[in-house]
């Protein structure tokens, strides 16, 4: 169980802290108008979440007796994993094109996650086989898990929104390339454990 968790807040951090639509929404949103609107922006997968996550779980379960199917969607979250990963290892700094606009932080937030892939395919290559797998050993590990990416992927944004509305200069520093390299690796990692979830249902040892 405890696995699991870690799974999730390694995950949750990782989403978190990464480039995407979603954080630079919460950074814009910030430096336009206040960290409260950032905050807003980074609540926005509270949202818009519950139905991806059920979606990609019926699916998941639907295929639970097809151990072909779901190597290979294990394969590619790896694949999924290990692009994000290397991705993470290669930021440098983040530039933002501000626009002065009236604040609709929130609504703003669930568009730019509900329209955006990365949730769908991050639960339905990654997350999702990681919770049937967890739910399959007891029902708490996968509760564990979504409560830990959760807790993990909205605090890093909250304190990405409060750490740019006291300092502007903070991503432009060396500390956040950092974070975002550290968090690489460790999604490297997790590629090569769902790389070999995967070759283990194809039956390849």
């Amino acid at each position: 169980m405890i696995s699991y968790l870690a799974m999730g807040v390694v995950l949750g951090l990782s989403a978190g802290f990464a480039p995407g639509p979603l954080m630079t929404l919460v950074v814009s949103e910030t430096l336009q108008h206040n960290t409260r609107s950032g905050i807003k922006v980074a609540l926005a997968p509270l949202v818009t979440d519950l139905p991806i996550v059920l979606f990609s779980l019926l699916i998941l379960a639907k295929l639970a007796e097809f151990q072909v199917v779901l190597g290979i969607i294990s394969l590619g979250g790896a694949v999924f994993l290990l692009l994000l990963g290397w991705q993470s290892l290669r930021v440098k700094t983040i530039e933002l094109c501000i626009e002065q606009k009236a604040s609709q932080s929130l609504l703003k937030g669930v568009l730019a996650n509900f329209l955006s892939p990365h949730p769908y395919l991050f639960w339905i290559s990654v997350g999702g086989p990681m919770m049937i797998r967890a739910t399959q050993i007891r029902l708490s590990a996968g509760v564990v898990f979504i409560c830990g990416f959760y807790l993990c992927l909205i605090g890093a944004k909250i304190f990405l929104a409060i750490l740019v509305g006291q300092s502007k200069s903070f991503l432009s520093g060396a500390c956040y390339p950092r974070i975002i390299r550290s968090l690489g690796i460790l999604l490297i990692l997790l590629a090569g454990l769902l790389f070999y979830d995967g070759l283990k249902l194809l039956q390849f040892y």
